[in-house]
């Protein structure tokens, strides 16, 4: 999962972009970049790291210009050297820096044919490359000397036509405006806003309408499946849809996990989404467990607060507040090998005892993916006192990966992979185990929108909505992911082709 932004505007961009990537900075810990264009030069800032260890005053005051992109990254499938990090960059034609959330499913097809095809060269094993350089070629094949809108557009959909998979994408040209896009799918989030400012309008992209709000921009709504919305650097706005086949399919997901409370996407409020997880958990528990003897609901921070608070206040039990969070340790769920993993959740939750002493506890959490959080805080329950240890999950059993840009585990990794739900609730020593069931979380998330017809949840059914996943991709993306070949993995380094700001 990453984030990305992109600005126009009628003055320097460079610490709103910054801005930026510290909202969406839940999207992605591993890497940050800006790069910006002053009167048709480009200036990059990139590197591994949050974004306030990758920019310092010098960088900054480097990152000229009234336009740019960001993006913050963790890498799915791909090695985690700086030389992945994001935007990247091509010089010909134009000029061109992208910033890529998702994943693409047909990458190896589609670097065999930049080779052979269109004689271009891919640096890296990300498919945020290999876009950028379908894109590139879609636009150099027009033989333009000058760009038109149209042109851009025509190039978007050359990159519906060859690429499969999901990305929500955002594009510089250099001296003339921003691109953003959407797969035809729509698996991926990514909305537009306006602000008004005296010199005239400004517009933002970004992953999520949090980072819109917090920088003053008006959410205008989010770009639609198959869609594009170009900005030229005057300010002037276009939009066009680009793919002639749509079905709109966000992922579930985001709802889930990801995506800030605050935040809406495709018109689903993330934080409503949540309550009504909260609901329907509680519904479940009442409906299979009437005489159930919970005495508090804890909830796991942070994504699972809303739901939890919401099943106490149906229940009728206490809601307490038992973990405190170390909001200086990453997110354990997307930290590579599994000793870091274990080391971090004592690091980052710590149990009040007083509210686990001598109570039967509900524990509440987003999702169960590989267990190790689960486990480890249950025994932390256990042994700040609590008598029995429940366990509710506001998602169904994660049992297969996700190949749409979420970077899960190999399936052999996931603990609800070929285990019932009572076997995760052995292996994760608790007493109880409740999940969501998937009917329960689509209606849900649904209800916020009813014009979206479904939802990638390929992780819970196995069902992949582009329709070109087998065991064969499977088993390759399981070779990438395990924590073997993560482990593997070393770092390089990176020269980049224009003013690089470090």
């Amino acid at each position: 999962m990453c984030g990305i932004a992109a600005i126009v505007s009628h003055t320097p961009v460079n610490q709103e972009l910054y801005d930026a990537l510290t909202v969406l900075q839940h999207r992605g810990q591993d890497a940050a970049g800006i790069v910006t264009c002053e009167n048709g030069r480009l200036h990059l800032r990139k590197d591994n790291g949050l974004t306030r260890d990758v920019f310092n005053e010098a960088h900054m005051l480097k990152l000229r210009g009234n336009m740019g992109i960001a993006h913050v990254r963790y890498p799915t499938a791909g090695c985690t050297s700086s030389a992945e990090a994001q935007p990247f960059y091509v010089n010909s034609p134009f000029g061109l820096t992208l910033a890529h959330n998702g994943n693409l499913t047909n990458t190896e097809e589609l670097k065999e044919a930049l080779f052979v095809q269109d004689q271009r060269h891919i640096n890296t094993d990300s498919d945020s490359e290999v876009l950028l350089n379908v894109f590139a070629h879609e636009l150099q094949s027009l033989g333009k000397l000058h760009l038109t809108v149209n042109d851009v557009f025509q190039a978007v959909s050359g990159v519906h036509r060859r690429c499969r998979g999901a990305y929500a994408v955002v594009v510089m040209i250099a001296g003339f405006g921003i691109l953003g896009f959407r797969d035809p799918h729509g698996i991926r989030p990514v909305v537009f806003g306006e602000r008004q400012t005296d010199a005239g309008p400004e517009f933002m992209i970004a992953s999520e309408s949090v980072a819109l709000n917090v920088l003053g921009f008006k959410l205008i709504r989010d770009i639609a499946p198959g869609e594009a919305v170009f900005i030229e650097e005057s300010g002037k706005l276009h939009t066009q849809q680009c793919s002639d086949t749509i079905d709109h399919c966000p992922c579930i997901f985001e709802y889930v996990y990801f995506a800030r409370p605050d935040s809406i996407i495709d018109n689903i409020s993330v934080y409503k989404a949540r309550l009504r997880m909260g609901t329907k958990l509680a519904e479940k528990v009442q409906r299979e467990w009437p005489d159930n003897d919970i005495d508090v609901v804890i909830p796991i921070p942070d994504t699972s607060r809303t739901a939890a608070l919401q099943m106490a206040n149906i229940l009728g039990v206490k809601f307490r507040e038992g973990f405190m969070k170390n909001r200086y340790i990453g997110r354990t769920f997307i930290m590579p090998g599994q000793k870091m993993r274990e080391k971090s959740v004592r690091q980052k939750l710590n149990a009040i005892d007083l509210e686990f002493d001598g109570k039967n506890v509900l524990l509440v959490d987003d999702s169960i993916v590989r267990g190790t959080t689960s486990a480890q805080i249950i025994q932390m329950a256990r042994d700040a006192g609590a008598k029995k240890v429940y366990f509710a999950s506001a998602a169904p059993p994660v049992r297969y990966p996700n190949v749409y840009g979420i970077d899960m585990p190999a399936a052999h990794e996931l603990i609800a992979h070929d285990r019932t739900e009572q076997d995760v609730c052995q292996e994760i020593g608790a007493d109880r185990i409740i999940y969501q069931d998937l009917d329960d979380l689509i209606e849900a998330v649904r209800r916020g929108n009813p014009e979206i017809q479904h939802f990638d949840t390929s992780c819970f059914s196995n069902e992949y909505i582009t329709g070109d996943i087998d065991s064969v991709y499977l088993e390759r993306i399981e070779a990438l992911r395990n924590d073997s070949a993560r482990s593997e993995r070393g770092s390089g380094q990176f020269i980049v082709e224009m003013q690089n700001c470090d």
